[in-house]
């Protein structure tokens, strides 16, 4: 079996999610096509799709410009980081007006929660995958969750990795930027795509 596995390719860390998958990819044995994804036809087939962070409404707008929006939410995984963790949250606080996520996942994000980008930073945090070291870049904030919803990491109390799985679909968020600092992640999301697959 070979896993069809995109990265939205409009903006972020694109090439960082690409070879941070194609590693997790390799340790886990797993046969995966990773690749950039800039338009609607590309989303056709996807296993799973990782959204970089960047800022979540210019990533909106692009998605809008390319009529993606629709086909997104059809994909069966969805990993999220940083602004892609607000592209998943069904509730955003300090949203722009014609501000609009892809509506999936049960969870409050705040935006830009810990400040600008002067205000980034980076901790060691201990997590369900082990510990790592976290990159946090003007990062957003959970601020609240719901029943379907597991968490995966906490700074101080408070989620900053969490998961849900919902009719056979399944998604992923950090508000933290994990293909800068290990494969942890990205192994779990390609072994969750993979049932999808079975």
């Amino acid at each position: 079996m070979r896993l069809k596995i995109g990265i939205l390719a409009l903006q972020g860390g694109v090439g960082e999610h690409i070879a941070a998958t194609r590693k997790a990819a390799a340790d886990l044995g797993l046969g995966c096509g990773v690749a950039g994804v800039r338009t609607k036809g590309e989303l056709d087939g996807l296993a799973g799709l990782i959204i970089p962070g960047g800022e979540s409404t210019v990533l909106q707008k692009l998605c809008e410009r390319e009529r993606m929006f629709d086909d997104m939410r059809r994909v069966p995984a969805i990993f999220g980081t940083c602004a892609g963790a607000i592209m998943l949250a069904k509730t955003v606080r300090d949203r722009e007006a014609d501000q609009r996520t892809l509506g999936l996942m049960d969870i409050d994000i705040a935006r830009n929660a810990y400040g600008r980008q002067v205000d980034s930073f980076e901790q060691d945090i201990e997590t369900g995958l082990g510990s790592m070291r976290a990159v946090f870049i003007r990062a957003p904030r959970i601020v609240s969750i719901g029943e379907g919803v597991r968490v995966l990491a906490r700074i101080g109390g408070e989620a900053v990795a969490c998961e849900q799985e919902s009719g056979g679909r399944y998604w992923l968020a950090t508000t933290f930027h994990p293909e800068l600092a290990a494969t942890g992640f990205h192994e779990r999301f390609l072994r969750r795509a993979a049932r999808s697959k079975e």
